[in-house]
């Protein structure tokens, strides 16, 4: 079976290989490094076998006799050693290298705070590893704050995740840590939303939690990091959720240390395979994942793979509003193709400001009203609006949509509907 390892799994420059087609190679062994002096993050395969081909964009790996509980160890001796030398990146989907994130030192009193928020949708990979084994999340929120050395340390948690709340509860014997229930809504795992959740404090777009003497770390990314540390393990393998449109209709699975590298086909077999009929399959959350394709690798980054309902055929002319907290317009503009909709206008919501390439909300989940964007969209002779909007900014769209004769459509529409979900649309807390 053939693994593909892309050399640009992060944030940073693409890595350069140090194998060559026809090597063999064992599980754990380092087969791409990071370019000196550049931001980047090496790559370990995660099987054993024979380098098939080295390729501009990628290694592809011919798997042999891989024994999984097997694999080369890292050779650094401190935490901050095997931490650069593992790999790690931010595994929630930004990428970020691990290792830049915690070259910090709190000059004051400094937060560690774990974002366990499985903000989006359907994604449940996080909280299934924090219910099976709490005691390694708390061990490496630890080994962070002392990284760090920071005086707290805070999981940020929904409040709905009860049992895995209670489980933290009872492991946690750190004075210095402490859980924080946040709201249910999308997109309180949004790091600007948490530092505002759990410290009070509002952060600029353009700011990073460090303004408010914090560091935010993705949950899974932080029992990889005990793995490396106390393991010394590379970052080879991957949790993720895998749901929608299988065999097993509506269904949703968690898998455990998928290795990097496997094709999404090879993930949705394990998972029980694909349905007969889908419209699209989505890496990542219905919100702010991309379309991907069967022979498409699981990369660092990869937290779900999604096979969407078929498309709800669209109206002769659409009109986007496009919400910083989810699908981008491309995306939208990707979807509006496939319901067969010609795009006739593009707003964006009032808080989404340009922040150098990318757009960032002002107040993640907190709207200030979508009226003068949709009657903006209705004007440019929209039939509907498909939106991205985040569950706040959802309610103020279907506040005035309705009114105005324009249906809605939401980008998370099809993964949503692939597992019986409630859509996003009018939000009412409970």
């Amino acid at each position: 079976m053939e693994y593909i390892f892309p050399l640009r799994q992060h944030v940073g420059a693409p890595c350069e290989p140090v194998v060559k087609a026809g090597d063999e190679v064992k599980r754990g062994q380092l087969i791409a490094k990071k370019p000196e002096e550049a931001l980047g993050s090496p790559i370990y395969t995660s099987v054993s076998g024979k380098v098939a081909s080295v390729e501009e964009s990628q290694i592809v790996i011919e798997e042999a006799g891989t024994d999984f509980d097997q694999y080369e160890p890292l050779k650094g001796t401190t935490p901050k050693e095997l931490i650069a030398e593992s790999g790690l990146v931010g595994l929630g989907g930004a990428g970020f290298p691990t290792s830049v994130k915690l070259n910090v030192q709190f000059k004051e009193d400094g937060y560690v705070i774990v974002n366990a928020a499985e903000c989006e949708p359907i994604l449940s990979h996080n909280i299934a590893r924090i219910e099976k084994e709490p005691e390694k999340l708390l061990k490496g929120l630890e080994i962070v704050m002392e990284l760090t050395g920071a005086k707290k340390g805070i999981v940020a948690i929904k409040g709905i995740h009860e049992e895995a709340i209670e489980k933290l509860q009872k492991a946690n014997s750190n004075p210095n840590i402490s859980l924080f229930p946040l709201e249910n809504i999308y997109p309180m795992g949004e790091e600007r939303a948490i530092v505002r959740e759990t410290l009070g404090i509002l952060l600029e777009p353009e700011q990073l939690p460090m303004a408010a003497n914090a560091v935010v770390i993705n949950a899974e990314t932080v029992f990889r990091l005990r793995e490396a540390v106390e393991e010394k393990k590379p970052l080879m393998d991957k949790d993720m959720t895998v749901a929608g449109k299988l065999k097993e209709n509506a269904s949703i699975h968690v898998l455990f240390d998928v290795p990097l590298g496997t094709k999404v086909s090879e993930v949705i077999e394990e998972a029980g395979g694909l349905g007969a009929e889908y419209g699209e399959l989505i890496m990542g959350g219905p919100f702010t994942g991309k379309r991907t394709e069967l022979d498409a690798p699981v990369v660092k980054t990869t937290g779900g793979i999604i096979a969407a309902e078929t498309f709800m055929p669209g109206p002769k002319k659409i009109g986007l509003l496009v919400c910083a907290c989810g699908a981008n317009k491309e995306r939208l503009e990707e979807q509006a193709a496939s319901m067969g909709s010609e795009v006739v206008g593009v707003e964006y919501c009032k808080r989404a400001r340009q922040v150098k390439a990318a757009r960032k909300c002002e107040n993640p989940g907190r709207c200030p009203g979508q009226v003068q964007k949709v009657m903006a969209l209705k004007k440019a002779g929209a039939q509907a609006v498909l939106i991205s909007n985040c569950t706040d900014c959802s309610n103020t769209v279907m506040s005035c949509a309705p009114q105005l004769k324009l249906p809605v459509y939401h980008c998370t529409d099809g993964a949503m509907r692939s597992v019986n979900y409630k859509m996003i649309r009018k939000f009412r807390k409970e």
